[in-house]
Formats: C-alpha cells, structure tokens, sequence
C-alpha cells in the first residue's frame, strides 16, 4: 500500500479553491515528514512545537509570522523557517496560502 500523496497527481489549488475559513491539513507525508496546506484569513493562536523545525511557504497573499521579538512579513514564493521550541503564531490581512512541512505526529491525512 502507498503512503498517502506517493504515487498520485495532487492539485493544490483545488484542494483549497473553496476555502475561505482557517484550514490546516496534510496533503502529503514525506519520510517522518508531513507537507500541510493552510488557509488564513485572520490570525492563528500563539504556539510552539517543542521537537521540530517548521517551514512556510507562501502560494498566495501575505502571512505574517509574530516571533517573540520582531514579525517576519512573506509574499507568494517566499520561505521562513521556525527553530524547534520558538513561540510563533501566523496572521494575515487576507486570503492568505500556505504550505507548511514539519515532522509528521500522529495527523490524519485531510484533518484539521
């Protein structure tokens, strides 16, 4: 059996062409791994994840990253990558999406 987003053609855009509301759900497991899509129109809650790295990658809109001492701003084709154990949330002005990859644990593939 194939592990889910292996060996199949996924179309991002039409994964999320309907949303509006918050989102945040695995597309695609990679190794330990997992690929997420979001979609933000507002702002998520203050958080960290103690025993992984994240990065994001804006598709579409602006999403802005709040740090404890500065806010990063990232447009369509830019990257940013959060240390393991940093307090982040993400906010935005707009329809804001993103992909996001972190260590995989324990999510359903489609939830969020």
């Amino acid at each position: 059996m194939n592990k889910i987003g292996q060996l199949e053609v996924l179309n991002l855009k039409d994964l999320i062409k309907d949303k509006n509301e918050y989102t945040n759900f695995i597309v695609s497991k990679v190794n330990d791994h997992a690929l997420r899509i979001a979609v933000i129109d507002g702002e998520f809650h203050w958080h960290k994840h103690d025993e992984c790295d994240e990065l994001f990658y804006v598709l579409e809109g602006g999403l802005f990253i709040d740090l404890e001492d500065r806010t990063v701003s990232l447009k369509p084709g830019e990257i940013f990558t959060i240390p393991a154990n940093t307090m982040h949330r993400t906010r935005s002005k707009e329809r804001t999406v993103n992909l996001c990859f972190e260590k995989a644990v324990n999510d359903v593939i489609g939830s969020n």
